[in-house]
């Protein structure tokens, strides 16, 4: 009985790391790469599209993005978005697309992008325990209703406890990696 709740939710727990695992590699380090601008959203054509519907990402440079769209009518659009956000990219805008040299980070910065991972991280900690305690309010409702054991809900939260062990090094894991991508 438990177990088909907890296999029911295991999507949820990977959808969750999944989506941690994006949120952190949005963080800027002092290497080019696509995900960094790939899904800002630009205004064009009267809809909200993402970079990457709009346009072809290279890295020519290690420290070089460099956006060509698809249709030149892009141009502007994407160059706003890119000022808009809050990576605090300065785009150069030539005649067949948009080139953004990545500064390099200074000490101060760095440590806001490690604060700001580490905020990610509990973040994504916080909707994997929220996932742990819904299956664990079931069961308990299933023990208060008379459908299921004590014992259900003690091998429950023990399978619970072995799940949130493994999330908890993988978090720990993708923690370090891009702590040590931010330091170089």
């Amino acid at each position: 009985m438990y177990k088909d709740l907890i296999n029911q939710r295991k999507r949820d727990f990977e959808a969750a790391f999944e989506h941690a695992k994006g949120e952190i590699a949005s963080i800027r380090t002092g290497r080019a790469h696509s995900s960094l601008v790939e899904d800002l959203q630009a205004d064009y054509m009267g809809s909200k599209l993402r970079i990457k519907e709009l346009a072809g990402i290279t890295v020519p440079e290690p420290r070089v993005l460099y956006i060509q769209p698809w249709d030149k009518g892009a141009l502007p659009a994407i160059e706003k978005a890119i000022k808009d956000s809050s990576l605090g990219l300065n785009p150069a805008v030539d005649s067949n697309g948009i080139r953004i040299t990545i500064p390099s980070l200074t000490e101060e910065r760095r440590k806001e992008f490690i604060k700001l991972l580490g905020q990610k991280i509990e973040e994504a900690k916080i909707r994997i325990r929220q996932i742990r305690e819904d299956i664990v309010k079931k069961v308990q409702a299933e023990v208060k209703a008379k459908t299921a054991r004590e014992d259900d809900l003690r091998h429950a939260k023990d399978e619970l406890q072995k799940i949130m062990d493994d999330y908890g090094k993988k978090f720990d894991e993708l923690s370090k990696k891009k702590e040590q991508e931010l330091m170089q």
